[in-house]
């Protein structure tokens, strides 16, 4: 299995759980995370992407809820679709924190899954949205950065 169908696996699975996160906050995050990964296709190590993902999202949840709010124009924060905000989380979380990929790489991801896990007008959404991330980041939006 290549490199790019493990990370688009792992980001589909990161999105899974962080919709699913975001109806019902778990109790014990670690727990909650094994069960999840057990119920999934290939073993744990094979979603360690996802693992990251989704730590990383979740630890940095309320800078990137402030991006949203501020980036979402003429959207309130409270009627973005729920697998949206997921999507718009998990894009953000890698466009801030994960220097080893490029913008673009994730934004075109997001749209991908949007496609895929939301309704059709949700690709414009989230497109504008991460766009308009892209340009406050201050990077290159088509390399990584170099550390």
């Amino acid at each position: 299995m290549s490199h790019f169908t493990q990370r688009r696996d792992s980001r589909a699975a990161a999105l899974q759980y962080l919709y699913s996160w975001s109806l019902n906050p778990p109790a014990d995050l670690a727990e909650d995370l094994r069960l999840f990964f057990e119920h999934l296709d290939q073993p744990r190590d094979y979603y360690a992407f996802a693992d990251e993902l989704i730590q990383g999202t979740l630890e940095h949840r309320e800078e990137i809820d402030g991006y949203i709010r501020t980036l979402a124009q003429n959207w309130e924060f409270d009627r973005i679709a729920r697998i949206d905000l997921a999507l718009l989380r998990l894009a953000i979380y890698e466009m801030l924190y994960r220097k080893d990929i490029p913008p673009v790489v994730s934004i075109n991801e997001a749209v991908d899954l949007s496609k895929q896990f939301s309704s059709t007008d949700a690709k414009r959404f989230i497109n504008g949205v991460l766009d308009r991330m892209k340009d406050k980041i201050g990077r290159d939006a088509r390399k990584p950065a170099t550390e």
